[in-house]
């Protein structure tokens, strides 16, 4: 007879998040670093501005699980990086400190609250396990994003989830 291990809510995201953040690392890592200033459409966002947001949503994380979200007054949100490379070790570091953080809390912090938008315009209370994993769903979308950027920039695409015309499986 098997014996089946239950993981917790907590556990269950590390690693999900380990394993979704050494994946964008690869893409963020494949990305030429002389056509970071694309910027497919005048309402996209550069190429080096949309790796930044994978730090700014890291950010968030952090303030979700120390000082909770202050909607009081506007957000700040620090200019990307003037280097593609320097927006991939703020990513680097931010992965490190936040998994180690998540990975500091109590079990039954994670089901806590914290405040963010639960529909348009409407600020609620979220529990702060759905709040990170909408931040990691966040970055897999914006990874998506990033990719086509990738593929704009003659770069070559690293597997995902699974194989690319750059990295064939067979």
């Amino acid at each position: 007879m098997s014996t089946v291990t239950v993981q917790t809510p907590k556990q269950q995201f590390l690693d999900a998040y380990t394993q979704e953040n050494a994946t964008t690392l690869r893409v963020l890592r494949a990305y030429p670093s002389d056509k970071t200033e694309l910027r497919p459409h005048r309402m996209c966002k550069t190429a080096r501005e949309l790796a930044w947001m994978f730090v700014l949503e890291q950010g968030m994380a952090e303030k979700a699980l120390t000082t909770g979200l202050d909607w009081s007054k506007k957000p700040s949100m620090p200019p990307a990086p003037a280097t593609l490379d320097q927006v991939i070790d703020a990513f680097d570091q931010g992965q490190k400190r936040l998994a180690n953080l998540v990975r500091e809390t109590p079990d039954s912090r994670v089901f806590e609250t914290v405040q963010f938008f639960t529909a348009p315009k409407t600020i609620g209370d979220v529990p702060i396990i759905q709040f990170l994993w909408m931040l990691l769903s966040d970055q897999i979308h914006h990874r998506g994003q990033f990719s086509i950027y990738l593929r704009m920039a003659d770069g070559k695409v690293p597997s995902i989830y699974g194989p690319t015309a750059d990295e064939p499986w067979m």
